[in-house]
C-alpha cells in the first residue's frame, strides 16, 4: 500500500533531483560533488513550493476567515456553556458547521500544505535510503536515477558529512556537528516564523481564543519537534526541511505585510501605509457576517429568557381608566 502511493512521487522526486544536478552539471559544478546534489535537493524543495502556492494562498484566506469568525464562535460556544447533554453537544455541532458553510470557512484548509508535503518529505527519505541498494545494484534505479548517479549522490559530502547519513547511524564528527547545525536552524527558522504570525498577524483578542493559543503551543512544540526527530532523517531530508521552513518564513513575512489578518497590528501598519501614500484602505470581511462587534461585546439574545418561569403568575397590568365626567348641582337648566 505504501509503496503503491509513494512509488509514484519517488519517481517525481527522483526526475527533479536529477534535472536539477544536470542542470548544475551543465554550468560548470562538479558531478560528483556534495555542494551540487545539496543544490539539487534546494532546487527541488522550492519547485514544490511553487506549486503549492494557491494553496498557501487558499491558507491565508482560511486563516483570515477564521480571525473574522471568532465572535460568532464565542456566540455559539457563550449559547451552550456549561451544556454537555447529547442534544445540546449537537446542537453546538450544527451550529458550528452551519456557521462555516454561511461564512464559507474550511477550518482544514491551513493544514493542506503540510499534509500535501508530508508524501514529499518521505519520499526523498526513501529515495535518500534506497541510494546505496540502487548502487550496488540490489534495488532497481528510481525513474532517472541510475546506479552511477546513485553512487555519486551516495558518496557526495558536504562539510564532511555525507548527504545520505542520519545523526543516529553517525560514526564520524562531521554528520553528528552538520546535522545538530541544521537542526539548530530548523528549530529557530521555525521558532522565528510562529512569533512573526503571533506578534504581527493576530488580533489581541484572538490570543485567548483556541486558535491563539494553538499558535503558542506550537511557538514551542515545533522546535522540540525537530529536535527530537531530526536525529532520524538523513542530511538531505534536513536540507529539504529547512529550505521549506526559510521559504515558509519569507513568504509569510510577504504575506503578513500585503495580506495581514483582520485586525491585526500588521493590518493597521498597512491602513497606515496606503494611507499615507493616498490610497484607499479596503478591509477583508465576510459577506452576510457582522465585523462590528468585538467578541467580549457580543451579547447572545438566545441566552437571555423574557418568558415568565413555570409556576410563576404573572401578575396583569393595570389599565388607565379615564376621567369621569364631571357631576352637574342636580338643577335642571
Amino acid at each position: 500500500m505504501i509503496d503503491s502511493v509513494l512509488g509514484p512521487i519517488e519517481w517525481v522526486v527522483a526526475w527533479l533531483m536529477v534535472a536539477f544536478h544536470r542542470v548544475f552539471t551543465a554550468i560548470g559544478l562538479p558531478e560528483a560533488s556534495g555542494f551540487t546534489w545539496a543544490m539539487s535537493i534546494v532546487g527541488l524543495t522550492i519547485v514544490i513550493r511553487i506549486v503549492l502556492i494557491p494553496l498557501f494562498v487558499k491558507q491565508i484566506h482560511a486563516s483570515r476567515r477564521m480571525q473574522l469568525i471568532q465572535p460568532e464562535m464565542q456566540k455559539i460556544q457563550k449559547k451552550y456553556k456549561g451544556k454537555t447533554d447529547p442534544d445540546s453537544r449537537q446542537a453546538m455541532t450544527q451550529e458550528t458547521m452551519g456557521l462555516y458553510k454561511r461564512t464559507g470557512t474550511n477550518p482544514f484548509s491551513s493544514c493542506l500544505p503540510i499534509l500535501l508535503q508530508s508524501p514529499i518529505f518521505f519520499a526523498l527519505f526513501r529515495v535518500l535510503n534506497s541510494l546505496p541498494a540502487i548502487a550496488s545494484g540490489k534495488k532497481p534505479p528510481i525513474g532517472p536515477m541510475t546506479a552511477v548517479l546513485s553512487t555519486q549522490a551516495y558518496t557526495s559530502t558536504i562539510f564532511g558529512a555525507p548527504l545520505s547519513a542520519a545523526f543516529v547511524h553517525a560514526t564520524d564528527i562531521n554528520t553528528k556537528v552538520v546535522t545538530i547545525v541544521m537542526i539548530a536552524l530548523m528549530s529557530a527558522s521555525q521558532f522565528t516564523s510562529q512569533r512573526q504570525l503571533m506578534m504581527k498577524n493576530m488580533p489581541a483578542n484572538a490570543m485567548d481564543n483556541p486558535f491563539g493559543k494553538q499558535q503558542k503551543v506550537l511557538l514551542y512544540l515545533m522546535p522540540l519537534f525537530f529536535a527530537f526527530s531530526g536525529i532520524q532523517f538523513p542530511i538531505g531530508v534536513l536540507l529539504y526541511w529547512l529550505t521549506t521552513n526559510v521559504w515558509s518564513m519569507g513568504q509569510q513575512f510577504y504575506t503578513i505585510r500585503r495580506m495581514p489578518a483582520p485586525g491585526s497590528p500588521a493590518e493597521k501598519a498597512l491602513e497606515a501605509r496606503r494611507l499615507k501614500s493616498g490610497k484607499e484602505h479596503k478591509k477583508f470581511t465576510i459577506p452576510g457576517l457582522s465585523h462590528d462587534s468585538e467578541p467580549d461585546e457580543i451579547q447572545d439574545s438566545a441566552i437571555t429568557d423574557t418568558k415568565p418561569k413555570s409556576g410563576q403568575r404573572q401578575q396583569p397590568k393595570r389599565k388607565k381608566r379615564g376621567k369621569p365626567p364631571a357631576q352637574g348641582d342636580g338643577n335642571r337648566p
